[in-house]
């Protein structure tokens, strides 16, 4: 059964002519130091367009499938325009940013009866040539638009945004979990004030404030204190308060080589941007006290003391069922093999690797057939930092096209194509290769060969915080695994140009303040409306 959150009632006695709404979606999360970009082909595998948005994401729990709920509620008549998602990869290139972009405009400026635009973007999509991809859509829609009609924006919690990001936009939300199970409550919130805002019910005004703080996404996990402090702090703000406030604080993603990384705390009030500059503020400096705790809540492991403490941990425990899950977290291609062949070098049995991004292994998984022995060299594809390719000869289990809808509570219902996929046992160990990037952060990536969680001892995961919605319940321990790849957790470690270093914890030298005040004093967001230009 698909995900179907409550909606709010919005009551609106008023006969009128049902709201005509745009919605578009563009996201990417982009580790820029990856060498590999992704094109405006790689883009156009999983794009949507027109009616196929509505049928392929409607009741799922995305922003996309937020934005169809409340406007099909509402009896809008929602025109869709173009969506795509590649998740957490590497760079974009500049011709897909640009032709989405442009793409979004064309069919904009061809519905100028449009009441307004709900865009989706993730906030740290990074590219060669834009500074702020982000903020070039934005205002590449905000021109075909007209300055008075609303464009609200959905973001993702790890989006690197500043006030100059959002300058052309009425309003922005964000993502308030990691894992990011409220996708779908984000789109709610966007689209419910989009309507609002159409019926002059609210008139939003929004403020960002940001302190110059920086974590590895491992530690961005909503649950972890003092973070989940701060969030409910946020949370009671918006509770108490007499009038319309929403407040996001997003954790930004440090592997983008953003001039805007790092943490964001963003309100939206209705027609109060100075008591919207001032939550934004509280919160921004309480971010810059707790940044040493943020920074580095729990220990990270070598994959050669994960696997060692997983394996002595084996031999003293009764009861099976509970695996030791090891997240091999700076892996952001999903083809690192550093603890893939830790536990081949040990003849560990009972593990399994799932969703290894390794395309060429699949396919010639699938020519040689199930139950064939195939030589293979087994991922460590994507760049020198991946770990080592391995010549491996694997026993095929399983081989042929893939996909399914997701069934856990991150993206429900959502739907993966994973191309052409092999089940393979490499000297005992499971490993599914895969030729679509793909998240294996629940039970779907065993559930669909026909497998469970817990038939194995020790799983490797190569997600940040997405895991945990399913496995903390589930592992008798999680390790986090700190290897060389693109997203390592001592961020010190990292080749930053755009960032400026001096004014970043924990790049920079220690200071007694934080830079926000002075920063938005450089660049102060609008009050925008239906209502005001």
């Amino acid at each position: 059964m698909l995900y179907k959150a409550p909606i709010p009632h919005l009551p609106d006695p008023r006969p009128r002519k049902p709201f005509r709404i745009a919605v578009a979606g563009f996201h990417i999360e982009s580790v820029s130091f990856l060498p590999v970009a992704s094109t405006w082909d790689d883009f156009e595998q999983v794009a949507l367009r027109g009616n196929r948005i509505v049928d392929e994401l409607r009741g799922t729990n995305t922003v996309m499938g937020g934005f169809i709920d409340v406007c099909e509620q509402d009896s809008v008549e929602l025109v869709p325009l173009v969506h795509t998602a590649l998740g957490a990869v590497g760079p974009a290139t500049d011709e897909a940013v640009r032709r989405y972009a442009d793409e979004m405009a064309v069919s904009v400026r061809a519905l100028p009866d449009l009441d307004g635009v709900l865009l989706f973007l993730h906030g740290a999509c990074w590219t060669a040539s834009y500074p702020d991809p982000e903020r070039f859509i934005i205002d590449t829609v905000r021109g075909v638009l007209g300055k008075d009609k609303p464009l609200i924006v959905a973001l993702d919690y790890h989006g690197n945004i500043d006030a100059d990001t959002l300058k052309n936009a009425t309003a922005a939300f964000a993502y308030r979990k990691s894992p990011h199970t409220d996708t779908g409550d984000t789109g709610r919130r966007a689209a419910i004030c989009m309507l609002r805002t159409l019926r002059e019910e609210i008139s939003p005004a929004w403020a960002i404030a940001k302190p110059g703080v920086l974590v590895p996404s491992i530690f961005s996990a909503t649950a972890l204190r003092p973070l989940a402090d701060i969030i409910e702090e946020g949370q009671r703000i918006e509770h108490d308060s007499q009038h319309y406030t929403d407040i996001s604080l997003m954790a930004g993603f440090s592997y983008a080589d953003a001039h805007n990384a790092g943490f964001s705390a963003l309100c939206v009030t209705d027609g109060d941007p100075a008591r919207a500059q001032r939550i934004a503020d509280h919160l921004s400096e309480r971010v810059w006290r707790e940044r040493h705790a943020l920074y580095r809540p729990f220990d990270v492991y070598t994959a050669e003391s994960a696997v060692s403490r997983a394996c002595a941990g084996l031999t003293r425990r009764e009861a099976k069922g509970r695996p030791y899950v090891l997240v091999e977290h700076a892996d952001r291609m999903n083809d690192s093999t550093y603890l893939l062949a830790e536990l081949l070098k040990r003849r560990v049995a009972r593990a399994a690797v799932p969703f290894l991004w390794d395309a060429a292994a699949a396919q010639r998984a699938f020519d040689a057939g199930v139950g064939a022995m195939v030589k293979l060299q087994l991922g460590g594809h994507s760049s020198e930092k991946a770990g080592p390719t391995l010549d491996v000869i694997a026993r095929v289990l399983w081989a042929g096209p893939k996909s399914y809808r997701v069934s856990g509570s991150y993206m429900h219902g959502m739907p993966v194509d994973l191309g052409m996929t092999a089940l393979l046992d490499v000297d005992g160990v499971s490993v599914s290769v895969v030729s679509a990037f793909a998240f294996a952060v629940d039970g779907d990536a065993f559930g669909v060969f026909g497998l469970r969680p817990e038939d194995f001892d020790i799983i490797v995961l190569r997600s940040k915080t997405h895991f945990r919605a399913f496995y903390e319940g589930l592992a008798e321990e999680i390790l986090m695994v700190d290897t060389p790849d693109h997203g390592v957790a001592d961020l010190r470690l990292l080749p930053y140009e755009r960032l400026d270093t001096h004014r970043v914890f924990p790049l920079a030298p220690e200071t007694s303040t934080h830079r926000a005040t002075e920063d938005r004093q450089k660049s102060k967001p609008p009050h925008r409306s239906n209502r005001t230009a």
